[in-house]
């Protein structure tokens, strides 16, 4: 018998076999994953320096609103320019860093080829992903 919690995972290693939708999920998993992490170390690089939302907003001369809404609504899309301004502001900067082989492999791989050896265990994978950022920020 088949649970509805495995019928999804079933649907969406299905929806997977399509090169279009899996380059797609791909992708908006790692971005969102990708500003997850950014927007919750600076969130936290914030706390840790004792500085107001308001403040961090006038040190980088924008609008109180644009720094509580990064910090505060569920689902941002920031500007890379602004999370730069933002971490130069704490004293930070962003860089980059390579996937570790792993998740090279089980990201990167679907993503050149347009297939997943196992699109069920890809799926799963990136939405661990998503999930662990979204627990960091919950927790703060």
């Amino acid at each position: 018998m088949t649970t509805e919690h495995g019928a999804f995972w079933d649907d969406l290693a299905e929806d997977l076999q399509d090169p279009e939708f899996l380059r797609h999920y791909v992708v908006e998993s790692m971005r969102i994953a990708t500003i997850d992490r950014i927007v919750n170390a600076l969130d936290e690089a914030r706390d840790a320096a004792d500085l107001s939302k308001a403040a961090l907003a006038r040190a980088i001369s924008a609008e109180p609103a644009v720094v509580r809404r990064l910090f505060s609504a569920g689902h941002v899309n920031p500007t890379l320019g602004t999370l730069a301004e933002v971490a130069a502001a704490l004293g930070m900067r962003i860089t980059l860093e390579p996937l570790p082989a792993a998740e090279r492999k089980s990201v990167t791989d679907p993503l050149l080829e347009g297939r997943a050896a196992d699109p069920r265990g890809l799926a799963k994978h990136l939405s661990e992903l998503r999930r662990s950022k979204s627990r960091s920020s919950a927790a703060a």
